[in-house]
C-alpha cells in the first residue's frame, strides 16, 4: 500500500505527502472495499455469503480486496472460515454511521 522513501516519509498512491488519511481514502476508494466493510458490519460472512451480499461481485476482485483489508487490519478470517471485522474495522464502520444516517435523510428528502 505505501512505500518507504529515503526521507522517512511513507509514500501513498496518489499522494506525495504520505498522510495517513490519503492512504485510508485510497484503500476505501478501491472497488468493493467499502461494500465489503459495510456487509461485514453486523456479522462475519463466508466468502460465498459475502459475494452474494455484494451483488455477485467477481470472486477474484473480492479476494484481492479482502486481502488488502486484512493487511490493513480491518478484516480477519475467523476460525469458522468466515470473514469478520477486527476491532479497528468495527471502529471504522462506526465512523460511517453518521454519514449513513445523513444519506438516509438526504434520500428521503430528495427522492434519490
Amino acid at each position: 500500500m505505501a512505500k518507504q522513501t529515503g526521507s522517512g516519509e511513507r509514500r501513498v498512491r496518489g499522494s506525495r505527502t504520505g498522510r495517513p488519511i490519503m492512504a485510508l481514502l485510497d484503500l476505501l476508494g478501491r472497488r468493493w472495499a467499502l461494500r465489503i466493510l459495510w456487509e461485514l458490519r453486523a456479522e462475519p460472512l463466508t466468502s460465498r455469503a459475502l459475494r452474494t451480499a455484494c451483488d455477485e461481485a467477481s470472486p477474484t476482485v473480492l479476494q484481492v480486496r479482502l486481502t488488502e483489508l486484512r493487511e490493513a487490519g480491518f478484516v480477519e478470517l475467523g476460525d469458522g472460515g468466515g470473514y469478520g471485522l477486527t476491532p479497528v474495522g468495527r471502529e471504522l464502520c462506526e465512523t460511517f454511521m453518521p454519514l449513513h444516517r445523513f444519506a438516509e435523510r438526504w434520500r428521503s428528502k430528495s427522492g434519490a
